[in-house]
């Protein structure tokens, strides 16, 4: 295949930490088979009348933990020039990043490839989009209600609440019953009934790790990524002190792999992350999932090389 002109919109790549970071993962693929990158942050994005335009730089990129890329000068460009548009900004998934999905549809609709589809970003809540597979999950509530989780506590005995539009670990919470903090943080995760949030049985299998497993274009990775909580910690991720264990997929992985994975695919979303405690299917994220430098590092598999590769049958099949 010949020269593909990517776009990139994500965080600012100065703030990255390249040895962990899944998008540079991508990049560095994307230019070893002398593809060309356009860089943009959310902000360099507009539309007028009815056409997608951005403020691009030319991107290169070097896998070097001191000096990991170079911008060009700045260019104006129709977005729908370019062939292929990684959406890679992070959550907060806000009202901010809903209008980049609308930009980036219309590039879209006049012939980009956008990774993944605008409208499926919306779409799929990472928390939410669980409902569409209740039985893979553990008993799951989603409400604004404080009475209907305290009686999903009662049930369960032991549950973890956090938001929906969360990411990192972030505001958490396993609670147990009889904890005296339980109103408090229920009041705080559902601003008092304003807001919904999210309640699920605890699993006790969280102690041998939150296992990320990554889906391209509906196939699994051979590989999860377990993150096993610190000592003192239930949450596993990273960025919450979590560390990292590559383990081959089990048969129960699969399972759930199979069931989502089609799905997703038909969405076009082409690559997600799946999280798995346990037996049990937890999250399901699209919007910028990671773990692709952490599987390369800890299990050999090359994802980014298989997401380049997915990319490029797309583009030769259209």
């Amino acid at each position: 295949m010949g020269s593909i002109r990517f776009g990139i919109v994500m965080d600012p790549i100065s703030a990255i930490i390249p040895a962990k970071d899944s998008s540079l993962a991508m990049l560095l693929e994307i230019q070893s088979r002398g593809h060309s990158v356009s860089y943009f942050e959310q902000g360099d994005l507009s539309v007028s009348n009815g056409i997608a335009s951005g403020s691009a730089r030319a991107l290169t990129v070097s896998d070097d933990a001191d000096s990991w890329y170079e911008l060009g000068l700045r260019e104006t460009i129709q977005l729908h020039d370019l062939d292929v548009i990684l959406m890679r900004k992070d959550p907060p998934f806000d009202m901010e990043y809903i209008y980049t999905t609308y930009l980036l549809e219309r590039a879209e609709q006049h012939g980009a490839l956008i990774i993944n589809r605008p409208a499926s970003l919306r779409d799929i809540n990472e928390k939410a989009f669980t409902a569409w597979f209740p039985e893979l999950c553990p008993d799951t509530l989603i409400t604004r209600s404080m009475d209907e989780m305290r009686e999903f506590l009662n049930s369960e005995e032991t549950i973890v609440v956090k938001p929906l539009d969360g990411m990192g670990g972030k505001s958490i919470f396993v609670v147990l019953q009889g904890d005296k903090n339980a109103n408090v943080i229920l009041e705080t995760l559902t601003d008092y009934g304003s807001r919904y949030a999210m309640a699920q049985q605890f699993i006790p299998e969280i102690a041998a790790g939150d296992k990320r497993v990554i889906l391209i274009d509906g196939q699994p990775s051979e590989h999860a990524l377990a993150r096993i909580p610190a000592a003192d910690d239930y949450r596993g991720n990273l960025v919450a002190g979590a560390k990292p264990e590559v383990r081959a997929l089990t048969g129960r992985d699969r399972e759930i792999c199979a069931a989502v994975g089609p799905m997703l695919r038909e969405r076009g979303v082409v690559f997600a992350g799946i999280d798995i405690i346990g037996d049990y299917l937890t999250e399901v994220n699209v919007t910028s999932p990671t773990g692709i430098r952490e599987i390369m590092k800890y299990g050999g598999e090359d994802l980014a090389e298989k997401l380049i590769d997915a990319i490029e049958n797309r583009l030769s099949s259209t």
